[in-house]
């Protein structure tokens, strides 16, 4: 398949193509893999065919979805990665698990750091990620990756394949001083591996306004970035109740419904399909 043709290979009787949304900051524990479970399960529940793809080794998706013990599982993105760069034939649904709330993902587990390091001399090393999602695209309307918190190959690999990009970012003085890094990564992926691809929106996560500091830094964002780049309106609170989701292996709706944080991840989920409905017009 010629590198322009795959944009355009998922049509849809209705007219959609899959989007691919990477999910990405470079720095760790600012809501990635919250907002990438909850946003994914909030899509499925509109209605959407829906594949979540944990990217990082860490396997923090993949245990939020319910595999404890990721470290355990015979084949991960990883081992899907390996079978492009050897020219395996990939079995469409082979690692993709199906979740109670109807969305499937694929795992991740500690073996996907050693294949990083693997990719130094692989050819068109950045684009292993991206041949695979052209092959299961047609099957989904979105796709949304999980990213490590780090801007290396697996990552890379992330950008290069997405339509955009949603970025996380934890109301803290030094998650805020790393976005411009990645906003930077983001721009150079764009002009020499996707240029198509774009900044979704700055997602907050984990705000109390209770606290002028919070206040103060999201203001901050507003101001600085609200102009170039979409800051969703709604804000995700900080939550116990979040946190606990890990431990059941579900979404916050299913753990807890009418939570704060289940109504934001609600409210995101809409914004994200109206901004997307924008964007296309």
């Amino acid at each position: 398949m010629r590198r322009k043709e795959w944009k355009y290979t998922k049509i849809e009787e209705d007219g959609q193509m899959c989007k691919v949304m990477a999910v990405a900051n470079q720095k760790g524990g600012v809501g990635k893999t919250t907002t990438t479970v909850n946003l994914g399960v909030g899509l499925a529940k509109e209605g959407n065919r829906v594949l979540l793809i944990d990217a990082d080794p860490q396997g923090s998706l993949t245990i939020s979805l319910g595999i404890q013990e990721p470290d355990q599982l015979d084949y991960t993105i990883s081992n899907i990665m390996l079978d492009v760069v050897n020219e395996e034939e990939l079995p469409m649904d082979k690692g993709i698990i199906h979740h109670r709330e109807e969305v499937d993902f694929i795992p991740s587990n500690i073996e996907l750091s050693g294949l990083e390091v693997s990719l130094v001399n692989v050819m068109s090393r950045e684009l292993i990620l991206r041949e695979f999602i052209n092959q299961v695209k047609s099957d989904y309307d979105y796709i949304l990756i999980d990213c490590m918190p780090s801007l290396g190959m697996i990552t890379i690999n992330a950008l290069a394949c997405a339509d955009t990009v949603l970025i996380p970012v934890q109301v803290s003085y030094l998650p805020v001083k790393g976005l411009q890094q990645l906003i930077k990564t983001i721009s150079r992926v764009k002009k020499q591996l996707n240029p198509k691809l774009e900044i979704e929106g700055i997602v907050l996560t984990m705000v109390d306004y209770r606290t002028n500091y919070a206040r103060d830094i999201a203001s901050a964002i507003f101001d600085t970035y609200s102009n170039s780049i979409n800051v969703f309106n709604t804000v995700i609170p900080t939550s116990v109740r979040a946190a606990e989701t890990t431990i059941n292996g579900t979404s916050i709706y299913e753990h807890s419904k009418k939570s704060k944080v289940a109504i934001a991840y609600e409210k995101l989920t809409e914004e994200v399909l109206e901004y997307g409905s924008k964007r296309e017009d």
